[in-house]
């Protein structure tokens, strides 16, 4: 394998007939995924997704990719293909379009229905462009195909891109459930033609890379949600994504067989599964479905809630029912089912929730104590089989943090796939093919991109490194009133805190520190400002930290008295 280095240049200039590849998200991490092809000057992006926070970035919504590299290049952008419906693939296309709405969506209908959908609440009327599997399109130098792929939501595609300088597939996300629910396989048929055609370069799902063997069917799930349905005393409430239309439909089948009513909870939910049920990817027998309200003065054992949080994201309803913050009450017999997978970086969040719930009472059912989720990504005995029908020249592991992208490398290496053309990147990194052959030429800025409330990319990682501090320290406030022109102090400081617990040897220090602090100040000709305040904050910071063992935010204010 070849792994990019860490000291890498800008690209040099793309040259004639070469195609270049760039991911703006997407590798490294599980989410925010986005790639940008270049031919001829013109661009194409695949993807438009979205990060969700960790625990140690407070206060932040979503994070982008980062659109630095492009957007002085918004009107070389043919258009954007969407290869299926999940947030992390389609959650940042509104934020992109802010910049230029008039850029064509490429996608299947579910996928389109779901962003346009979006689009409404950020006021944009999107240009929609639906195509289907086996679909040819062609945007400026690009020659697109759409292949089916089967992945945890209704119509996935794989996309392949057809340019001067070769032949690229990316696969999106994707597994080879061989019974799935909706009937609809992954199209090996057609990845066996393109691999017959000769396939230069293969963009991949790394996400189960790791994982041995295949992975089970979706159907192979249905006794155990069953048994969850047959065995519950009272309500069932199930946790899902927003878009996980399978697994709502095999909650829906178990909940009209017990002859249980559903009530969807939360906006997102209510407002994907109203579209999932229009277009008809979801079959709802008729009064299966009700307004929550309607629920309120049934017996639990008739009711099932179907909300989101299944990730312990802290403002979804789950959470807010964990924390009895809900106007839905978990109680004694009740069942919670978190029917989604566990995606990394939300441990922590999802378990703090199954604890908090259990001492509600509920029986809390999850994929480490039922088979009640099985993944949407490709196993690596599925991955290996579709390298060998592929056989691809060149191959890029995308959708995963490192660990799983090299796995994917070791398995392309194993199929025969010169481990030179096996290139292991990061987001940033810049692919150029040229004459049959991927080679990593440089890197452009692809920083994580912050929303925080109704501001974008004015959170950074100095701010959430306050935040940290603020919660890990506290904050304490030094009001120091001086006698007028000069650096004495005209009363002893005043300490306000929040957060901090101090004691009174500690504020002692502190104030001697201060004292010093004052005393070189003046020999700097320091007296006034914000340099003043400065030194000060600085002098008590470090004070505090070797007394107390605590490092608060400080805050100093100067008055002349």
């Amino acid at each position: 394998m070849h792994t990019a280095p860490r000291d890498l240049g800008r690209p040099p200039r793309l040259p004639r007939g070469a195609l270049r590849i760039t991911p703006l998200g997407g590798i490294g991490e599980i989410g925010r995924n986005m790639t940008v092809f270049e031919q001829a000057g013109r661009l194409i992006v695949v993807d438009c997704g979205v990060l969700f926070p960790e625990d140690h970035q407070p206060g932040v919504d979503v994070i982008l990719p980062d659109f630095a590299s492009i957007t002085d290049r918004l009107d070389d952008i043919e258009a954007i293909v969407l290869t299926h419906g999940h947030e992390d693939h389609i959650g940042g296309v509104p934020y992109l379009l802010k910049h230029r709405p008039d850029i064509p969506l490429i996608g299947s209908e579910l996928t389109l229905a779901f962003i346009a959908e979006k689009l409404k609440e950020h006021g944009i009327k999107p240009v929609l462009k639906r195509v289907e599997a086996t679909d040819k399109y062609s945007a400026g130098p690009f020659d697109l195909e759409f292949i089916a792929v089967n992945h945890s939501i209704p119509d996935g595609l794989a996309v392949v891109i057809r340019t001067a300088a070769g032949t690229v597939l990316h696969t999106g996300d994707f597994r080879m459930d061989q019974f799935p629910l909706d009937g609809r396989l992954t199209d090996l048929r057609a990845f066996g033609r393109i691999g017959e055609e000769g396939l230069d370069l293969l963009l991949v799902d790394s996400t189960n890379a790791e994982v041995p063997g295949f992975s089970i069917s979706e159907s192979d799930l249905n006794p155990a949600i069953d048994q969850v349905f047959a065995s519950t005393p009272g309500r069932v409430i199930v946790s899902s994504f927003a878009s996980h239309v399978h697994r709502i439909q095999q909650v829906l089948d178990a909940s009209h067989a017990r002859g249980r009513k559903v009530a969807f909870v939360g906006r997102s939910m209510v407002r994907n599964m109203r579209i999932a049920r229009e277009l008809g990817y979801l079959t709802v027998p008729r009064g299966l479905v009700i307004d929550y309200k309607k629920t309120r003065g049934m017996a639990p054992e008739q009711v099932t809630l179907i909300c989101t949080g299944s990730q312990g994201e802290p403002m979804a309803a789950l959470s807010r029912m964990a924390n009895e913050s809900h106007e839905v009450r978990v109680s004694e017999g009740d069942t919670v089912l978190l029917a989604s997978s566990l995606i990394p970086g939300n441990e922590n969040a999802i378990y703090g929730i199954i604890n908090k719930l259990t001492d509600l009472g509920a029986n809390v059912v999850h994929k480490g104590n039922a088979r009640v989720h099985v993944s949407g990504h490709a196993s690596a005995g599925e991955l290996v089989y579709c390298y060998n029908i592929l056989k691809p020249r060149n191959v890029m592991p995308v959708h995963g943090e490192p660990k799983h992208l090299h796995a994917n490398g070791a398995l392309a290496e194993r199929t025969g796939v010169d481990p030179d053309r096996v290139l292991i990147t990061r987001d940033g990194v810049v692919v150029d093919l040229v004459d049959g052959t991927a080679r990593i030429v440089g890197q452009v800025q692809a920083d994580l991109v912050f929303v925080d409330g109704q501001t974008v990319g004015h959170a950074t990682e100095d701010t959430l490194a306050e935040r940290r501090q603020l919660s890990a320290g506290g904050v304490l406030t030094v009001l120091v009133l001086l006698k007028p022109g000069t650096t004495e102090l005209a009363e002893p400081p005043e300490y306000l805190h929040r957060g901090f617990v101090q004691s009174p040897e500690s504020l002692e220090a502190a104030t001697a520190a201060l004292k010093k602090a004052l005393a070189t100040a003046s020999e700097r000709g320091v007296t006034e400002g914000e340099d003043l305040e400065k030194l000060l904050a600085n002098a008590v910071g470090r004070s505090l930290a070797r007394t107390s063992r605590r490092e608060p935010v400080v805050i100093a204010l100067v008055i002349d008295a």
